[in-house]
């Protein structure tokens, strides 16, 4: 017999587990790897250093929307197939099997592969970002069953506190042992990556893909071996009876006046976050210059404040509620983006500052940090509002539909993105469209009851 204690330690396993795919994937290594790479081969091609640099971003954008776009369609019905089964845990492994075949896959993402090699880049990338997010939603889901609805802040908090530790382990990890330089061959330690790994070829730095997936498969193991299914009944895949109450649950949102804001209202917020994520190890590549040992310190940066941050949240949370801290971070990250957007390394909104001083790349370690703290908290904060507007029969479903509300306009996100810097000729300006759909998701905070649908 697990113990409950016991259950919620191995949920918070899955964020330790999963986490590395953002961390070292998404943002901080294999990102603007791929951007170095997509650059390379643009300028190749004859296009100037700064129109190669805006084509990578674009690329990177269009993939990860189409990914995003694909989660947004498939996460409520799956939800609804899941509840309707009231079986979670068979599609955390099947989603876990995208995931580490995805990152896996990553290792053959080699310089000088061409137009085919920046296509199949995207097309690993998205199977393993979508192995990840689908593995979240059901996961997800069964927090409601972890405790009691007062306890889910401080419960989600501190995962998300924990799993920020295990992205901030193993990008250390990365960076001690196996990322190189582009120009040194070397790793943060100044010695070459280990297990004879050619520098040359970039294998140290491409083995952020195994690497990432050994991590999930090793420490998925607690999470499989201690958290259970909640007694519920279990029922035969009926794909109708699935598509009805689906359909049911998106007649109610007329009536449920604080879901239909909160869920309109993270469309928005959520998706230009996982934007900002997504795209800051590539701005610090092209704008600022860094080398992707630099941009791992940055990560390890935000992770700290990150991991700090989601657990203070999470007591915050439990303590005020998730709507005061969904509302402080938002605040804090639209500053973070005004401040990016007017960023150079020869000044700040025209205050001029000097190219070859350290504090261009201290600003941005600032923007870093704090991108890395109101994020966490913000995700923590997120988790708990949905749990307080679903119940535990439901909760599939209404985490499929929080999936589809944070991946529309993650869809769009990026896309915007895209358009935006492929208008411009500018990753700096490309950026902009993020403030916008921060705005827009304070603005529509304001009809989320602070307590969701449980009772006053």
């Amino acid at each position: 017999m697990v113990s409950a204690r016991k259950r919620i330690w191995g949920w918070y396993f899955f964020d330790w587990a999963s986490q590395p795919y953002n961390t070292l994937l998404l943002t901080f290594i294999f990102g603007p790897y791929f951007a170095e790479v997509a650059r390379g081969h643009y300028m190749g091609t004859g296009m100037d250093e700064e129109a190669a640099k805006a084509a990578a971003q674009t690329y990177w954008g269009w993939g990860l929307a189409i990914a995003s776009f694909t989660i947004a369609i498939l996460a409520p019905i799956l939800g609804a197939i899941a509840d309707g089964t009231g079986r979670r845990l068979v599609w955390v492994w099947t989603f876990s099997a995208f995931y580490v075949v995805g990152s896996w896959g990553l290792w053959w993402v080699a310089p000088g592969g061409g137009e085919a090699m920046l296509f199949w880049a995207v097309c690993l990338f998205g199977i393993g970002f979508i192995g990840m997010e689908f593995a979240t939603i059901f996961t997800n889901a069964l927090m409601p069953s972890l405790t009691q609805a007062d306890d889910l802040g401080a419960i989600s908090g501190s995962g998300f506190a924990f799993g920020y530790l295990g992205g901030l382990l193993s990008l250390i990890v990365m960076l001690l042992f196996f990322a190189e330089g582009a120009d040194s061959g070397r790793t943060l330690l100044g010695t070459q990556p280990l297990f004879g790994l050619d520098p040359e070829a970039r294998e140290g730095t491409r083995f952020v893909g195994p690497f990432t997936a050994l991590w999930y498969a090793v420490f998925m193991i607690p999470f499989f071996l201690w958290v259970k299914e909640p007694h519920t009944d279990r029922r035969p895949l009926h794909l109708g009876r699935a598509f009805a109450s689906l359909k049911d649950l998106i007649r109610s949102l007329r009536y449920r006046k604080s879901l239909s804001a909160y869920l309109a209202s993270s469309l928005f917020y959520r998706d230009a976050l996982n934007a900002l994520y997504g795209f800051g190890g590539v701005y610090a590549s092209g704008v600022l210059g860094w080398s992707i040992i630099q941009i791992g310190i940055f990560g390890i940066v935000g992770a700290v404040t990150a991991m700090v941050a989601s657990f203070i949240g999470g007591r915050a949370d439990r303590a005020f509620g998730p709507k005061p801290v969904i509302t402080v971070s938002i605040l804090v990250l639209i500053f973070v983006c005004l401040v990016i957007v007017g960023m150079t390394r020869e000044s700040v909104w025209g205050i001029a500052m000097d190219p070859a001083s350290g504090l261009p790349d201290q600003i941005f370690f600032a923007c870093g940090a704090l991108i890395g703290a109101a994020g966490g908290s913000l995700q923590a904060a997120s988790r708990t509002m949905m749990a307080r507007h679903t119940s535990p029969d439901r909760a599939t479903e209404a985490f499929g539909l929080f999936a589809l509300s944070g991946k529309v306009a993650s869809f769009m996100a990026p896309a915007l993105i895209a358009l935006a810097t492929q208008l411009s000729g500018s990753q700096r300006i490309g950026i902009a469209p993020l403030v916008v759909l921060f705005l827009i998701g304070l603005v529509l905070l304001v009809w989320v009851r602070p307590k969701g649908e449980l009772p006053a």
